[in-house]
This record gives structure tokens, sequence and C-alpha cells, in this order.
């Protein structure tokens, strides 16, 4: 499966800004879908993620409240809608797929289909 991200760019703190993911086959479902992020220098860090089909999204502590997971199975599209950015989310943002459900969502090696990633600044 081929995954493709897009949406990110630079924002000022405060503003929204909304990342799309499109899958070229439909794998969502059966294989789960996830978001994680990453900054210069630092560790892929957990974003958000749903595993089953039926389940609801779980997120990184440093984004509830602000983030939201959605996804359009018809398009094989799922989305991360961030509001109120801060510059600590300045990083390379990346959805994945095929989850192995041995592991924990949160660890990025969990995870073994990426996409490119896209990149969201946001100044202060």
């Amino acid at each position: 499966v081929q995954l493709v991200e897009s949406g990110g760019g630079l924002v000022q703190a405060g503003d929204s800004l909304r990342l799309s993911c499109t899958a070229s086959e439909n794998t969502f479902n059966t294989e789960g879908m996830s978001w994680f992020r990453q900054a210069p220098g630092r560790e892929r860090e957990f974003v958000a993620a749903i595993t089953w089909s039926g389940g609801s999204a779980s997120y990184g502590e440093s984004v509830k409240g602000r983030f939201t997971f959605s996804r359009e199975n018809a398009e094989n599209t799922m989305f991360l809608q961030m509001n109120n950015l801060k510059p600590e989310d300045t990083a390379v943002y990346y959805c994945a797929t095929d989850y192995d459900h041995r592991y924990d969502e949160k660890y990025a090696t969990s995870w073994h289909a990426w996409g490119q990633g896209t990149l969201v600044t946001v100044s202060s």
C-alpha cells in the first residue's frame, strides 16, 4: 500500500490546519490507521490512531483536545484536523497503516506502512 500525505505548511500559533492521507488501496478498516510526527533531533512521536474499523481514536497527550482524527472510508482517506497550533507542534507529520495488533499502537515500530511525510511549521 502507498500512502500520500498533504496539507502541511507554515502557519502562526493559534491557527488551524488539516492534513490528509490517501491510501492506494482500502486497508484502513483491517489494518488500522495512525498519525505520528517527528521534530528535528527527536524520536517519532505518536499523535493519533484508530486500530480497528469500529474503534474510536486515541490521541497523544500533547494533542488531546486540539487535534481530531477522522476518515473517509469511501475515498481511502484519513484526516488530521489540528486546531490551536503551537510552535512545539512543528514537525514532519506521517500517516501509517498496517498495524501489528500484538503491540501498543503508540509505538512507531508497531506500524509497517508509512507515507513520505508532510512538514508543518508553526511560528510564534
